[in-house]
């Protein structure tokens, strides 16, 4: 195997593992999703404030214990769009602030995107778990578009400053791909051509929000001087480096879907 898909095979395994966890959570009911999207956003926040403030050991840790503790009572008292939770979040993103004050900018702003999809996504599983399969579908696809493109067909850079990797090539991969399965389900379901063409788009932007949400997690990176959140997960690195593309498109559609866009 060439050096250029040398990581494919571990990449693979751990990305199959990963589905099945995710998949078996799912098709077990909402609570254990939800669950899951409370300990998964909880590990996620402890590699954000490692990364802009590695000097703190312990506030990263208790973060993420609150992060986690915060979701699962929400979950479970059904609170998930009352107003006292909105309130916490902003307090904890403002707590986040404080606690990497090098980078309180970026704790603001990308835990409050890493808080909000982990609420979006839990509270449509209860309400829509259609769309979070779909969402999901567009995220997997268009990681693996362009990853694939990128690889064989390499070419100009999309954003080298930021994220060197990623090529023009893998990123109009992604969008078409992801328009493909938007387009293709939304004409099976037996929908109208114009919403047909509706999904069909807001799919390439959902891509496009996924491969910014990855673009901003490559910054925090850099801005840390590390090529990995973490080893927690083999071929991939950290649980921000595999799901922050879930991070991004799933914030697009929680402001689309506010906006009545969707």
């Amino acid at each position: 195997m060439s050096g250029k898909w040398r990581d494919l095979r571990v990449r693979v395994l751990s990305a199959v593992v990963l589905l099945a966890v995710a998949l078996g959570a799912f098709l077990s009911g909402p609570t254990a999703f939800q669950f899951l999207i409370a300990g998964v956003t909880g590990v996620m926040i402890w590699e954000m404030c490692n990364l802009l403030d590695p000097r703190h050991r312990t506030l990263p840790v208790v973060a993420a214990v609150a992060v986690t503790a915060l979701f699962i009572w929400i979950f479970r008292l059904g609170r998930a769009d009352a107003l006292e939770s909105g309130l916490v979040l902003l307090g904890l993103c403002i707590g986040f602030a404080l606690i990497v004050r090098r980078g309180w900018w970026i704790g603001f702003l990308y835990g409050g995107a890493v808080l909000l999809s982990g609420l979006w996504l839990a509270a449509f599983a209860v309400v829509q778990p259609n769309l979070i399969l779909m969402l999901l579908g567009i995220v997997i696809l268009t990681d693996i578009a362009g990853y694939f493109a990128g690889r064989a067909i390499g070419g100009p850079k999309f954003w080298p400053r930021v994220s060197p990797k990623k090529t023009w090539a893998g990123i109009i991969a992604g969008w078409i791909a992801a328009a493909i399965l938007a387009g293709g389900l939304a004409l099976n379901a037996g929908l109208p051509i114009r919403i047909v063409l509706i999904w069909t788009v807001a799919a390439m932007f959902l891509s496009l929000a996924s491969q910014l949400g990855d673009i901003a997690e490559s910054a925090i990176k850099r801005r840390a001087g590390v090529k990995d959140a973490s080893d927690l997960i083999p071929g991939h690195g950290g649980f921000m480096d595999r799901f922050d593309g879930i991070v991004g498109a799933a914030t697009l559609f929680l402001i689309l879907s506010l906006l009545g866009a969707l």
